[in-house]
């Protein structure tokens, strides 16, 4: 790691993958819409306010060079932290050995993603905030959601990041002590809010989940009222790096992966029968087949809720 001098300088580091790694992919799933306040790319550099556990952070990086080099700057509190975890963010301990793509289609998204890793984000509140807030909701409030709570209670990110409009998702001592109509000028109804001022509560105890195994992380989280399978699915492969995390219960995940592979909508059920042959890579299988349009949508869509409180 590289160090730079001077007074609000960054701390740096050059890593050089063992693979042609792509950021852009491999991150794709913590950016919460186009607007995402904690998420930006600027100047061909990807650009994240993140919590650590000890303080706040802007971490900036740019993808690989010609000489293989990904370069990394950060600013803040826990620069030191996110520098040190950047191999592993970036899918360094991901390991795809024994991967079968079994099915046409699935090889034919692993040719044309053969790099794409799991990210371990080591950051369970993190992952889980906006988890949270996407339970049961559309996309579009789900984003907006996430966008309201972060620029009413979150923090300009450090450095050059605060210049860039970024912004750190608030802790769980803020969260907890969000009263109840503010919840709702946030477009974010009791059920979810009550889970995640929950949550907050017991984010020390969340987090000592990344030092357990992938069926013990789940059982912990699914423990927690409001916390279901499709949660800790979301939660565990963003921030465990879990391969094996499927996110049952969506309400488009079943039908595009039956469609990629059978043609036709599926349920829960079936969709668990047709991805076991996959273990442990069943997210994998999910995160691949993500990556391309498998049918139109021509059917009804959920529409946003209109009853919420205005901001």
């Amino acid at each position: 790691m590289t160090i730079l001098a001077g007074a609000g300088a960054p701390r740096a580091r050059d890593w050089r993958p063992a693979w042609p790694c792509p950021v852009g992919s491999v991150w794709a799933h913590w950016r919460k819409g186009a607007g995402d306040p904690s998420y930006r790319i600027e100047a061909g550099r990807h650009w994240r306010g993140i919590r650590t556990p000890i303080g706040p952070a802007t971490l900036a990086v740019r993808p690989l060079d010609a000489a293989g080099v990904i370069r990394a700057e950060a600013w803040g509190p826990g620069a030191d932290w996110v520098l040190d975890r950047l191999p592993a963010m970036l899918g360094a301990d991901d390991d795809p050995s024994g991967f079968d793509p079994r099915h046409p289609q699935v090889a034919q998204a692993l040719k044309q993603h053969p790099h794409w890793r799991l990210g371990r984000g080591g950051l369970v509140w993190q992952a889980l905030l906006p988890a949270v807030i996407e339970q049961k909701v559309t996309g579009q409030e789900a984003f907006g959601g996430f966008r309201r709570l972060v620029h009413f209670y979150g923090e300009r990110a450090p450095g050059p990041g605060a210049g860039l409009r970024l912004w750190v998702p608030p802790g769980p001592d803020v969260v907890r002590l969000i009263p109840s109509w503010q919840w709702l000028k946030l477009h974010i109804d009791p059920a979810r809010s009550r889970t995640l001022m929950h949550c907050a509560r017991l984010a020390d105890a969340l987090e000592r989940t990344l030092a357990v195994d992938s069926d013990e992380a789940d059982r912990r989280l699914r423990s927690l009222p409001g916390i279901g399978v499709w949660t800790s699915a979301e939660v565990r492969f963003r921030a465990h790096g879990d391969a094996d995390a499927v996110s049952f219960g969506d309400y488009h995940i079943p039908n595009e992966i039956g469609h990629a592979l059978l043609g036709h909508d599926l349920d829960d059920d079936a969709l668990a029968e047709l991805l076991e042959p996959y273990r442990p890579h069943r997210h994998r299988v999910q995160a691949l087949l993500g990556t391309r349009r498998w049918r139109e949508r021509h059917g009804p869509r959920l529409a946003p809720r209109t009853h919420l409180s205005a901001e």
